[in-house]
């Protein structure tokens, strides 16, 4: 396991306002710092929920129209986060249906557990996360802002 981990040099913080500072936020890699930058975390985190597939579907259209409402608003920060979110529905409920309780790892180890002893019902949400999460990597105007966020801050 890689311990070089360090809270001081990671660039989320959750004591930074993005939406105040959003200079400070940087796209970095997968769902990084999704569950700390704030106030989107507050906005989106209530309706994250992949359960079942209901739950799932719900969950996955309210935060694609979240993800919708931050573009309008020109608000690059939140539109990738609320990306990020469904990106990470997409990955934890993939984590449940393929690992029994999500668990991959024996407690205390590095040993992964045996896969394909998950639940089926979380298969369902993951497709469902799937499927907004690339609808909003394929947006055209969210597409436009991330390279040119990039371009400007890195």
């Amino acid at each position: 396991m890689d311990n070089s981990f360090s809270k001081q040099t990671y660039p989320w913080k959750t004591t930074v306002d993005y939406r105040v500072q959003p200079e400070k936020y940087q796209v970095g890699k997968g769902e990084q710092g999704v569950l700390l930058c704030e106030p989107y975390k507050s906005e989106i985190l209530p309706y994250w929920r992949f359960k079942t597939p209901e739950l799932a579907l719900a969950s996955s259209e309210k935060i694609y129209q979240l993800f919708l409402a931050y573009l309008k608003q020109n608000d690059f920060v939140g539109a990738d986060l609320a990306r990020k979110f469904l990106q990470m529905g997409f990955t934890r409920a993939r984590r449940y249906a393929n690992y029994a309780g999500g668990k991959k790892y024996a407690p205390g180890s590095a040993q992964t557990l045996k896969k394909g002893t998950g639940d089926p019902q979380k298969v369902i949400s993951a497709s469902t996360f799937y499927k907004k999460w690339r609808l909003a990597e394929q947006h055209q105007t969210y597409k436009m802002m991330k390279t040119a966020w990039k371009k400007r801050y890195g």
